[in-house]
């Protein structure tokens, strides 16, 4: 199948969803909706700084509002980081990696009356410069880049029960969606606090846009504590093996993620992997520790017979530390992070990442915040080849600050600096901006 004929087949799938749900909506009467929920990762999810009714092509004559009141939600967004090396040992360059993405999410509550059940599906284009592989870095300075794709990114049928605190959920997602995701990622740009722990694809946890099939549950036993259990399939080349996203292939070994997490200040039942400006009201904060494994077979640095399974343990916390109104959002959040894995099996065997997050410092009329991120990548000695000098732990700081210009636009201009290349002794320097539009 080549490429013109796997865009056509990602498009016509989306399209039939999109009118089956027109139609429903338009012959079911209109019911309360409770408000939908952020669906999407890491960058591409919604910081709504004006509200959720922002979008260039307006309310489609009242279209989206109406399908918004029984329970259909469409977003089509624009995202591309803009970026430059303006210091490095390579020459400077430009890249630009960009991403459309378009989402379909179902209440069926609204829409047909049967209470608890959801249907999500989304598909993206992708495509640009990786800077991060061309500078040789660890730590990507972009959240969003990986292969160039046009692909059903990942769908899912969800049922909850006892008023959320049991809730299960099959499909096509990826586990570094929710499982080792940074909670403020939509805050930062580079990737371990941009979207998940740089790490954890050593484990084969498939991470996105190439999901794989998965099935997960969740679990609220008391008001501030969820535990939650996925298994999906580690498939360790997805992008080849479903270049589509249309068929879903079961290959490799079922890789098995785990987290339990403490929600002070909020219900588990209503903190989600993403934060938002609405999120961030009060003192809140989310603490959580989760281990991946994967049963299968991982090569020894020494070429020696294969090692028999593999895991990676994390722990992160975030945390509003300070807040003008103790009601409000307006302050100081912290964010904290480290991972731990076996460094007789993974060359990136540990990643600690921190940064602190001012919201609305600025005294503008429109929503916007301020950046500091860290984070540390260490490599294990005993993939060191023989007579090279030892690794150095590669660090990466960040400074942005993301302006809501307009209820449809977001602008981060942000600068990074790398020291320790890719283990090495050189450093480099930066800059450029993400741009956001909500169509």
């Amino acid at each position: 199948m080549n490429g013109i004929e796997a865009s056509e087949r990602v498009a016509t799938s989306l399209l039939l969803i999109s009118s089956y749900c027109a139609r429903s909506a338009f012959a079911s009467p209109a019911l309360p909706q409770s408000t939908q929920e952020e669906t999407l990762s890491g960058p591409d999810s919604h910081e709504t700084g004006q509200g959720p009714d922002g979008h260039l092509l307006g309310d489609w004559g009242g279209t989206r509002t109406r399908l918004l009141e029984r329970g259909v939600r469409f977003d089509l967004q624009y995202i591309s980081d803009s970026l430059w090396n303006v210091k490095s040992e390579q020459s400077g360059r430009f890249a630009s990696w960009n991403r459309f993405r378009g989402t379909v999410d179902i209440d069926f509550g609204a829409l047909t009356g049967v209470q608890g059940l959801y249907f999500h599906v989304t598909a993206l284009w992708q495509t640009g410069g990786n800077l991060g592989a061309d500078l040789g870095l660890l730590t990507s300075p972009s959240g969003m880049s990986s292969q160039h794709t046009f692909r059903l990114d990942s769908w899912w049928i969800e049922k909850r029960w006892l008023d959320d605190r049991v809730t299960a959920r099959v499909g096509q997602f990826a586990g570094q969606d929710f499982y080792g995701a940074q909670h403020y990622a939509t805050s930062f740009i580079f990737e371990p606090m941009g979207y998940a722990l740089g790490n954890l694809f050593t484990t084969i946890e498939s991470f996105d846009p190439p999901s794989t099939p998965a099935a997960e549950i969740r679990l609220v036993p008391i008001d501030t504590l969820y535990v939650k259990s996925m298994v999906l399939a580690g498939d360790r080349a997805p992008f080849s093996h479903n270049p589509t996203g249309l068929a879903p292939q079961f290959r490799g070994n079922p890789v098995i993620v785990a987290e339990i997490g403490f929600t002070p200040g909020k219900k588990a039942s209503s903190v989600r992997a993403f934060d938002n400006v609405n999120t961030r009201k009060g003192y809140s904060g989310l603490y959580q520790f989760g281990a991946s494994y994967n049963p299968g077979a991982f090569d020894a640095p020494t070429g020696a017979t294969p090692r028999s399974g593999n895991y990676l343990l994390y722990w992160m916390a975030s945390q509003a530390l300070w807040r003008v109104d103790p009601e409000g959002a307006k302050g100081v959040d912290a964010t904290f992070a480290y991972d731990w894995s076996p460094s007789s099996v993974n060359r990136n065997d540990m990643v600690l990442t921190a940064g602190l997050r001012f919201n609305e410092p600025l005294p503008l009329p429109i929503h916007n915040t301020m950046s500091l991120g860290y984070v540390r990548n260490s490599l294990s000695s005993q993939f060191l080849p023989p007579g090279m000098p030892s690794f150095n732990a590669e660090n990466a700081f960040e400074l942005n600050t993301l302006l809501d210009v307009a209820p449809m636009l977001l602008l981060q201009p942000v600068v990074q600096y790398y020291s320790n290349v890719g283990g090495g002794t050189n450093d480099a320097v930066v800059f450029g901006f993400r741009s956001k539009v909500e169509f």
